[in-house]
């Protein structure tokens, strides 16, 4: 099932009274972090262009930077109710048994939550006897020790959040600690128990993260294996070198969502595209999937354009559901569009170059884009026309808007210099992004605007990384029990056609888009396909392109698509009704699927010239 952009739980926030001080210290923090991973890098920059020496072990702390964002930001969220969830069946149960509902799935949670952090606990004490440094004389303990704390934090406030009164509360936490002790008087006989357990939590709404973590450690105990190695897989992930290049395009990203940005593009590409019929289309899908190929969130986009892009597209008459169609089936293109997100994060689990990724989805995502564009202007009324625009307001409108329309040089300039790398471009970015919106536009305040984007940034990210780091434990697991190289096997024998592999391949994964979000997805099953693909001759790459393809639809895909539910909550129409207005996008988009999984050239072709 898709994440939700509602809290699970529904207990008041607990930022009152006493409490603000040190809600206030972890934003501080957290913010002081993400600009430590911004200035690191670029401070790398100038010492090694002008001076040849670097800081020490400037990476490693960029590195550690991400542990610490994706532990206090995945805390802030669960302060905040925000923690990314699973669908919640709680909702449709009968109103007497909705509050019991919550309440189990967040003891489930809690229970698990208060396992990791022990597990955590007694990885930082075997990492401390090792006597390892960070940096500057900093045992590297210290940085390690933000896992058990995070992990506790989460919950300590999912018990706070699990009822709106201290009985409600008590008896929450009183079942945590129940399903606590009978786990460990399992022992190895845990696991199929404690994966229904977890499961049926997940029905109910407990987070993503708890689904992934839960059912690592319902494995490992069965097996007898040592729960420190969930920790120790979340803690190698965090501190993959070419990881803080997530947080760094995203906090450029919610930059520019936050500041004037879409409105100033709005107006370059009315004057670019006004007077032809389908220009709101046009600027509608060109918009949503800028922006959430940086922020790497479509549920963003639609929040933050939506209420920009609908009055658009009405203002062309544009027929209502098909506008909310437009905007929410735009959103997922953004995976496909460097520097996506998706396309870092494959190619870091995939162990393919960065840039070869990025390069590799440059036409596919045009193919995606065209296709979508051409169906919106199709479903723009015949007799509707675009605003007629001069030459001045042309010109006016792009020299307003030029320092944003001078990000992608900014970004594949990096890239494509090889003088910097994926992190330091990403830093670089991130801080032309800071640079235009808060100094050039002024549109953000350095005091009051900037601490909130990016506490808002280390919330998402942090929840994002936590999944990572469960989703990379259960994969781990299924890697030490061979179960990749069974289902390999059993696939090879089975398929001896690579065409035929690659049809079963997509509707496999149209299954997992509808089931999974797109980032525990690409932990669990890359692991799985790549060796397969590569069985059937099948370039990772190209196979990366059609993963990530197929999880666009995924975010459409009714019942539990997540762009739906964003795309609910934010024009106050029922998931239904969004459901039939996506359709037609995602048979086109389906279109688009297998033109990308059948012509290879597609994906392979920029890759190889660059090459050559």
């Amino acid at each position: 099932m898709k994440t939700t952009p509602t809290p699970i739980y529904d207990a008041p926030s607990e930022r009152t009274g006493h409490w603000w001080r040190l809600h206030r210290g972890e934003d501080v923090v957290l913010s002081l972090v993400l600009g430590a991973m911004v200035l690191l890098p670029l401070i790398e920059i100038l010492l090694r262009s002008m001076l040849s020496v670097g800081i020490a072990n400037a990476a490693t702390l960029v590195q550690h930077g991400v542990l610490m964002v994706g532990m206090l930001g995945a805390a802030v969220a669960a302060r905040e109710g925000r923690l990314l969830a699973m669908g919640g069946l709680a909702s449709a149960l009968p109103a007497p048994l909705q509050r019991p509902a919550r309440m189990f799935a967040a003891a489930v949670a809690m229970a698990v939550s208060a396992t990791l952090a022990d597990a955590s606990l007694a990885f930082v004490a075997v990492e401390r006897e090792g006597g390892n440094l960070l940096a500057y004389g900093v045992p590297l303990w210290w940085a390690q020790a933000v896992m058990p704390l995070g992990f506790a934090l989460i919950a300590v406030r999912i018990a706070v959040r699990s009822g709106e009164t201290p009985r409600a509360r008590f008896v929450t936490v009183a079942l945590a600690a129940g399903l606590w002790l009978l786990a460990q008087a399992a022992g190895s006989g845990v696991t199929t128990p404690g994966l229904i357990l977890v499961l049926f939590a997940a029905a109910l709404g407990a987070p993503v993260f708890m689904v992934l973590g839960g059912a690592a450690l319902a494995l490992f105990a069965g097996d007898g294996l040592p729960l420190a190695a969930i920790p120790l897989n979340h803690y190698q992930l965090t501190v993959n070198p070419s990881l803080p290049a997530i947080p760094l395009f995203t906090l450029a990203g919610y930059f520019l969502a936050e500041g004037g940005a879409p409105n100033r593009l709005i107006r370059v590409f009315r004057a670019l595209f006004g007077r032809f019929r389908g220009s709101a289309a046009v600027v509608t899908v060109l918009l949503t999937a800028f922006f959430t190929s940086f922020t790497g969130a479509s549920g963003v986009t639609i929040l933050a354009l939506g209420g920009l892009l609908m009055p658009l597209l009405a203002g062309v008459r544009y027929p209502e559901r098909a506008g909310i169609g437009l905007i929410t089936s735009g959103s997922s293109l953004g995976v496909l569009i460097p520097p996506a997100l998706p396309l870092i994060l494959y190619a870091i689990i995939a162990r393919q170059p960065i840039e070869t990724m990025l390069l590799a989805a440059v036409l596919p995502a045009m193919a995606m884009t065209t296709l979508l564009m051409l169906l919106g202007i199709w479903r723009q009324p015949k007799e509707a026309c675009g605003d007629r625009v001069d030459r001045g307001e042309t010109l006016a409108a792009v020299n307003a808007a030029k320092w944003e329309l001078a990000i992608p040089l900014v970004t594949f300039g990096g890239l494509a210099s090889g003088l910097v790398t994926p992190t330091e471009t990403a830093a670089l970015t991130a801080l032309y992004a800071f640079f235009i919106e808060v100094v050039i536009y002024r549109d953000l305040s350095l005091r009051r605007d900037v601490p909130r984007v990016m506490t808002e940034c280390g919330l998402l990210v942090g929840g994002i990384i936590l999944i990572l780091g469960m989703a990379l434990g259960f994969t781990n697991y299924l890697i030490d029990a061979q179960i990749t190289e069974q289902v390999s096997d059993w696939v090879q024998s089975s398929i001896t056609s690579p065409w035929v592999f690659l049809l079963a391949l997509n509707l496999v994964l149209l299954l997992v888009g509808a089931f999974m979000d797109i980032f525990s997805a690409i932990i669990v099953v890359t692991p799985l396909i790549v060796p397969i693909g590569k069985a059937f001759g099948i370039d990772p790459v190209h196979l990366g392109i059609i993963f990530l393809a197929n999880m666009e639809l995924g975010f459409l895909t009714p019942p539990v698509g997540m762009n739906l539910f964003f795309a609910s909550y934010r024009f106050g129409k029922p998931v239904g009704e969004v459901a039939r207005a996506v359709l037609p996008a995602l048979a086109v988009l389906g279109a688009g699927v297998l033109l990308i999984t059948y012509w290879p050239a597609l994906s392979l072709f920029l890759p190889r010239l660059v090459a050559h």
